[in-house]
């Protein structure tokens, strides 16, 4: 039987023996006992040997911050839909993709960004109109351009030199006008040369019977047995001389060729964030490669680069009708509006009857343009494509201007277009995929074309307005019902339309903190920009109100009532009492009040009661009368069955 020693001197030699051995070990493999470790840097045997240091402690956690920032700043751009902070040397693809069927395909994995099939009708036709030329009645031939296109979802060079939006000076323009010439009536039917029209009094006798009642019968019933028999009619052998002179065959009439057809986005669901969009456009006839790219986001500096490097590579820069080109358009660094990182050319091969690549050139970092390989092989379908970047559309009133521009539309027009629609719409708020616009102009050979038609789809709703001219020489747009498309009140009634920075509505007060209603909407704008009356009325107030600061009341008829507060300044001479009009200087954007910053606050009560600026239903400024709504509708007539012609229907 074993007997174990437990006395204090026993378990203190074997304790000894313990660390004697295990530090022996220690020694062996390198290690040592030392003091623990110290922020003092002067105790323990070996001073400064053992202590920590403060600066190497603040390094290594600054290290660490500094990591997760950058880590975080990278993990916020990759999830903006930014690749690479170097945009440029991208789209350069040496490296030949992975061939897909669609640009809509994608596999299981991959995110797939939203496309739009592209569409547009624009053609120059032929119409018949009677017009009053010295006095006299005249049937002529004229010619109207007909357009039928979707609003560009994406600002391209076109638009560099736009006017800023200004609903002053919009108001100004959107004045009914003193015009000569009524709106020509169009017919059905086309003249060859011109017919004029001649009213002379019946003679007093009888005229003489040319033909007798047997012979007419005679005549008609042999031109409806001719109208049965297929191929050109003949003339009834069986008639008298004077009913052969009077039959006239007929002839199948000629078909019109559509001219300057290209294509614009049309409808597009809402889809993932990106900085890049590719559109695939067709050339509609035989021409230069400069006009269709010009229009399609090259400037002509960009122009010039890709022309040298594409004859390089190409026999010529006129390209055969049905070419298509590829473009991908990504943000610039210098620039809001995209750029073209690669444009592809694909020709049609008559041995093979396939879309055939020609020639790719790609962006380098410099910004030039140099050849590169063709791009990962998609299926070319009948209609035109774009990818739309959502995120990034332009305003309503500037995507106006990037179609009207695209289509050679003269900016007088395009000034007339916004201003007949400004009243209506909010021009500020974002273009949506699938808006349209509808035109109807004349042609003259020398001159400013004439507006007599336009129609705006916005959000599935399209709103139409005709020319007319009323009898007392005043030329204006109305809508269907006989009411003009300029509305009695603006809504936004500064410079430059301001800044939503707040809509109608409850919100927590950014003073008071507590949930209010807000009556009106804030538009935000720099310190003195100038304030305008939104419509014809009278001054109620014009005087410092509690928390509104400077504040303009206005009467207007119908029970309409208009507030202007937070001024810095009243404009001079305003005083309670005063008429004025629509567009007149009330006043001047400023922080007075309960104000967090320079803006407009801007009210709109009906019999008392507020109501949204942006969004309610404003009466027209005027209709027709009664005795102008037959004449009125005739001309609407007219223009629709123009509007509403085939393609190439000249007939």
């Amino acid at each position: 039987m074993k007997h174990w020693d437990t006395s204090p001197d026993r378990q203190r030699h074997g304790s000894i023996r313990l660390h004697t051995n295990r530090h022996r070990r220690l020694d062996e493999v390198g290690y040592e006992d030392a003091p623990p470790l110290s922020l003092q840097t002067l105790d323990g045997e070996h001073p400064r040997g053992r202590e920590l240091s403060i600066a190497w402690l603040a390094g290594t956690v600054m290290t660490g911050i500094t990591s997760v920032m950058l880590m975080g700043a990278a993990l916020y751009v990759a999830f903006d839909g930014k690749e690479s902070f170097s945009t440029a040397s991208q789209a350069l693809s040496f490296g030949r993709a992975e061939s897909v069927t669609a640009l809509a395909d994608a596999g299981k994995t991959d995110r797939i960004r939203p496309r739009t099939e592209t569409r547009s009708d624009l053609e120059v036709v032929q119409a018949s109109i009677r017009t009053m030329v010295d006095g006299r009645t005249v049937i002529r031939s004229q010619a109207f351009t007909r357009a039928d296109v979707t609003l560009a979802t994406a600002e391209t060079p076109l638009t560099a030199d736009v006017p800023a939006f200004d609903p002053s000076a919009i108001a100004t323009s959107a004045a009914p006008q003193d015009g000569e010439a009524p709106t020509p009536e169009i017919y059905a039917a086309n003249v060859d040369g011109e017919v004029v029209i001649a009213i002379s009094p019946l003679p007093v006798a009888a005229p003489v019977a040319v033909i007798s009642d047997r012979q007419a019968g005679e005549f008609a019933k042999l031109a409806l047995q001719d109208s049965f028999v297929e191929g050109p009619a003949s003339s009834p052998a069986s008639t008298t001389p004077e009913v052969a002179l009077a039959y006239a065959p007929t002839t199948a009439g000629t078909l019109g060729i559509a001219e300057n057809v290209t294509v614009v986005s049309k409808t597009l669901p809402e889809g993932e964030r990106g900085g890049r969009s590719e559109r695939i456009v067709t050339l509609p006839q035989e021409g230069a490669l400069q006009a269709l790219l010009l229009k399609n986001g090259f400037t002509e500096q960009s122009y010039q680069s890709v022309a040298t490097t594409l004859r390089n590579v190409l026999p010529s820069l006129s390209l055969p009708a049905g070419a298509k080109l590829r473009i991908l358009m990504g943000p610039s660094r210098t620039s809001a509006v995209p750029i073209p990182y690669r444009l592809s050319i694909y020709v049609h091969d008559p041995k093979t009857q396939e879309i055939k690549h020609a020639a790719t050139a790609a962006m380098t970092d410099r910004g030039g343009y140099v050849i590169g390989l063709e791009p990962g092989a998609i299926e070319f379908p009948d209609e035109d494509i774009e990818a739309v970047d959502v995120n990034a559309l332009p305003s309503l009133y500037r995507s106006i201007w990037e179609t009207a521009r695209k289509y050679d539309i003269d900016d007088q027009t395009t000034s007339q277009i916004v201003a007949m629609f400004a009243y209506e719409l909010d021009l500020t708020q974002k273009v949506r995929p699938g808006d349209g616009l509808k035109l109807l102009t004349t042609k003259p050979p020398t001159g400013q074309a004439e507006l007599l038609f336009a129609a705006l789809t916005t959000g599935g709703t399209t709103r139409e307005l005709f020319r007319f001219r009323t009898p007392d020489g005043t030329v204006d747009f109305y809508s269907p019902d006989g009411e003009t498309g300029k509305r009695f009140l603006t809504r936004r009634p500064l410079q430059g339309g301001g800044r939503l920075a707040s809509r109608y509505g409850y919100r927590i007060h950014p003073i008071f903190k507590s949930r209010r209603l807000h009556s009106g909407v804030d538009l935000a704008a720099p310190l003195g920009t100038p304030v305008y009356a939104s419509g014809d009325g009278t001054v109620r107030r014009a005087q410092w109100v509690s928390g509104y600061g400077r504040y303009v009341e206005l009467d207007h008829v119908n029970g309409y009532q208009t507030g202007y507060a937070h001024m810095s300044r009243i404009a001079e001479g305003l005083k309670p009492g005063m008429r004025v009009k629509q567009g007149q200087l009330i006043g001047y954007v400023g922080s007075t009040g309960n104000s967090t910053g320079n803006h407009l606050h801007y009210e709109i009560r009906i019999n008392g009661r507020t109501v949204d600026p942006l969004s309610v239903k404003l009466p027209r400024d005027k209709e027709l009368s009664a005795q102008y709504q037959e004449p009125f509708l005739q001309a609407t007539d007219q223009v629709r069955s123009l509007m509403d012609r085939a393609p190439g229907d000249d007939s």
